[in-house]
């Protein structure tokens, strides 16, 4: 969504492209993988490391893959899934068996999280296609899509600071993951 403000609101250059990226790159690969590895190491070392590495090996190539598609390819959706969502998912679930709440950690959780990054890190490469804005606005018109963005903004926010969980985002994010692409055959549909 970044992105596309800075489109919109400033004039577009290659500078601001790769910036944009790197940016992303930063917060929805490095960053996550970081807290991964931080959050798991001691259960998974090796395979940890190696997950978590290929996981941003991915993310930075959907980032470049963005970058070189010609819009027009991607009117209505993305093809792979977003960083941004596979970053939030990824902190999200970590924000939830954080240790505070768990103490013990879960046996089964350093397993899920480690499934969940591979899974995430293929979604990011793959050629399904998931929604974007414009796809929303296509499905729901745009006043509509201002809508459910904002409230589902505020819906993070409030559970940010009141519940502090992640499981809001976490449920969000993976409504997403699961879904999208179907609703994305429906706009094709449509059209």
């Amino acid at each position: 969504m970044d992105g596309q403000v800075a489109r919109q609101n400033l004039t577009p250059n290659e500078f601001g492209k790769e910036l944009d990226s790197l940016v992303d790159a930063v917060s929805f690969g490095i960053a996550p993988a970081i807290l991964g590895y931080i959050f798991i190491y001691r259960t998974f070392h090796l395979l940890s490391t190696l997950a978590l590495l290929l996981y941003l090996f991915c993310s930075v190539w959907r980032l470049a893959k963005y970058n070189i598609t010609p819009k027009e390819e991607m009117k209505n959706y993305f093809y792979g899934l977003p960083t941004t969502a596979s970053g939030g998912m990824l902190a999200s679930f970590i924000l939830i068996f954080r240790k505070k709440h768990f103490v013990p950690l879960p046996e089964f959780v350093p397993t899920v999280f480690l499934f969940l990054v591979l899974i995430l890190a293929f979604l990011m490469i793959s050629q399904a296609r998931y929604l974007n804005l414009d796809g929303l606005k296509q499905l729901c018109g745009k006043r509509r899509t201002v809508i459910i963005v904002l409230a589902l903004a505020v819906l993070l926010v409030i559970e940010a600071f009141l519940r502090k969980s992640g499981i809001t985002a976490f449920t969000l994010f993976l409504i997403y993951l699961i879904f999208s692409p179907f609703v994305v055959k429906r706009l094709d549909r449509s059209l």
